[in-house]
């Protein structure tokens, strides 16, 4: 589902959102809106997921909601709680950060700044969480998790928001202190695309939800741009050669 995003990838030239200019929040609810869908529509490929819609939508929904509980554990798989939903709360993350001008230029450092774009993308995220597992367009309504006792807990509400914000983190430094490396040693296109895509993954979905190319970056040059050598306590300038 997510392919049918593609088509509107668009070329690494577009004009950037000047620092001043404020919270994008249209594209960013449009991105938001479209991670969810593909989200369920994920879930609604399983059949378990689609047998729950028959009943009466918000009886079932209030039920559902209900069912929340203030244990820790819902059941779900390790990888699921502990893996998988970090990465969701990551990538709502990253939708805050590419639609806030003042934060989308920000890398990984000590600054101040680049903290406090990070904690909203915290915020964004905890909110993204909470409207997928409780809201109107979430699993409570749609598949009616919290229905059978002990499938709505506390876990997915924590770590969303929590173990993506970790995650974020820990793909910033990533892209900052071995992808940059990686991009001053080789001047290949592939390698490159390569390295900006797999090992920032969260990022290159959202950069696919806004319709860029998923090795995009806001804060540098395109893949084919120069080779850079970069300190991690100066600035960047191009390779000699």
């Amino acid at each position: 589902m997510a392919l049918l995003v593609l088509p509107a990838l668009s070329a690494e030239s577009r004009q950037p959102i000047p620092e001043h200019e404020p919270f994008q929040w249209r594209p960013a609810l449009v991105q938001s809106g479209l991670f969810a869908l593909i989200e369920h529509g994920g879930r609604l490929a399983q059949a378990g997921t689609r047998d729950q819609l028959k009943g009466p939508f918000w009886r079932d929904y209030w039920t559902s909601v209900k069912g929340l509980s203030g244990r820790w554990d819902d059941g779900d798989t390790k990888v699921c709680n502990y893996m998988a939903h970090p990465m969701q709360g990551a990538v709502a993350g990253y939708i805050q950060v590419q639609n806030d001008p003042q934060g989308m230029y920000r890398e990984f450092s000590r600054q101040p700044q680049y903290w406090t774009s990070r904690l909203k993308a915290l915020a964004w995220s905890a909110a993204y969480s909470t409207q997928f597992e409780l809201g109107p367009f979430s699993e409570a309504a749609i598949g009616n998790i919290g229905m059978k006792p002990g499938t709505m807990a506390l876990v997915d509400l924590v770590m969303t928001p929590l173990g993506g914000f970790g995650w974020q983190i820990g793909e910033d430094a990533a892209d900052r202190y071995l992808v940059q490396w990686i991009e001053s040693k080789t001047g290949l296109r592939g390698v490159r695309i390569v390295a900006r895509s797999l090992l920032n993954p969260c990022r290159s979905m959202a950069n696919i939800l806004r319709g860029r190319y998923p090795w995009h970056r806001d804060t540098r040059e395109g893949v084919s741009a120069p080779r850079v050598y970069r300190s991690v306590t100066g600035p960047a300038h191009p390779a000699a050669n």
